[in-house]
Order: C-alpha cells, then structure tokens, then sequence
C-alpha cells in the first residue's frame, strides 16, 4: 500500500495486478516456510493419534494403518489444498507447485518417522517416546521459525507445544469418551 492507501500497482496505472511472487527470504531452501505448515500438521497429528489410541489399546497394526492413511492419503489432500490457495492467490506456478512438493515430503517424512517408532518400539515405550520426539520436533520447527520472524523462541516453543498438549489431551479424551460410550 502506499501512503494514500492505494493499491501499490493500481496506484500506478495498470489495468491488473501483477502476479504475486513470495519475497526472497521466504523462498530460501532452508527457510521453515517451506516446510512448517506439513510438518507441524504431521507432528501434532501423529502424537494425538498415538496417545488418543493408547486410551483405548488399540493393536499396534491399527495405530500404524492409521498412520500411514495420514501420511498419504491425508497428506494428499492437504497438499492439494494448498496448491489450490497458493494458485488462487496468483502465486507463480512453479513456486506454487515447488511448495506443494515440499509440504508433501515433509509432512510425509515426519509421519513416517513416527511410524518406526511405533513399529520399532516395545508398546510401554511407544507414548513416551511419540511425545518426546513430536515435542523435539516442534520446539526445532518453532525455533527455526522464531529466528525468521525475530522473536523470542521461547514464547514461540511454549506456544506451540502448548497448542499441541491441548490436541492430543483432547484426543485422548474423546478416544476414552468413544470407548466408553461403546462398551
């Protein structure tokens, strides 16, 4: 906008806007745009899964299956969403498709990583260890996007695991609730 309020390019006189373009420190490799949205979908949903199904001792076979419908079908769903608002949005199509793929492999990778715990671990040791790995991670992925936005990663960190504690308390309650109500 510019000081009268005006659109920046209609202000000058083009019939249309130009098309929107992420600013170059949202577009380096290394940069938690690329990757924050899937990731922390994938994290919080993948420890309210586990501890939500811990409730009720579900098989172990059940908590993968469930799993890997998220970090597929889920994620595919999920990614083409956001191509479809990052298209709407008139952003470039290669940017658009490049954060389409990202979103995909790393909400794909987190997922995954919680499936070898769960099929790798003794089952006494899988809630604990969900939730310490999902908290590591989400205090990394808060961190790295507390450095971009320049403020305090610790209020960032607490904020988010906070949010996450909420979902997978509410997850353990409804799977306990559900469980109950069928019995």
């Amino acid at each position: 906008m510019n000081d009268l309020g005006a659109h920046p390019v209609l202000a000058r006189g083009d019939p249309k806007p130009a098309v929107v373009t992420a600013p170059p420190e949202r577009e380096s490799k290394g940069s938690p745009h690329r990757y924050s949205f899937g990731s922390t979908a994938a994290i919080v949903t993948s420890m309210g899964i586990i501890v939500g199904f811990d409730a009720v001792t579900m098989p172990r076979a059940s908590v993968i299956t469930s799993l890997l419908v998220i970090a597929f079908a889920d994620n595919i769903s999920d990614s083409l969403s956001i191509h479809v608002y990052q298209e709407s949005e008139r952003l470039e199509s290669r940017a658009a498709f490049r954060a389409t793929l990202t979103n995909f492999f790393a909400r794909l990778l987190v997922a995954l990583s919680f499936v070898a715990l769960v099929a790798l671990l003794p089952s006494r040791w899988t809630v604990p260890a969900a939730l310490v790995w999902g908290a590591s991670l989400l205090a990394a992925l808060s961190l790295s996007v507390a450095r971009v936005r320049h403020v305090s990663p610790w209020i960032e960190i607490v904020k988010h695991v906070a949010i996450a504690a909420l979902v997978i308390a509410v997850s353990r309650a409804a799977a306990a609730a559900i469980s109950a109500l069928a019995a």
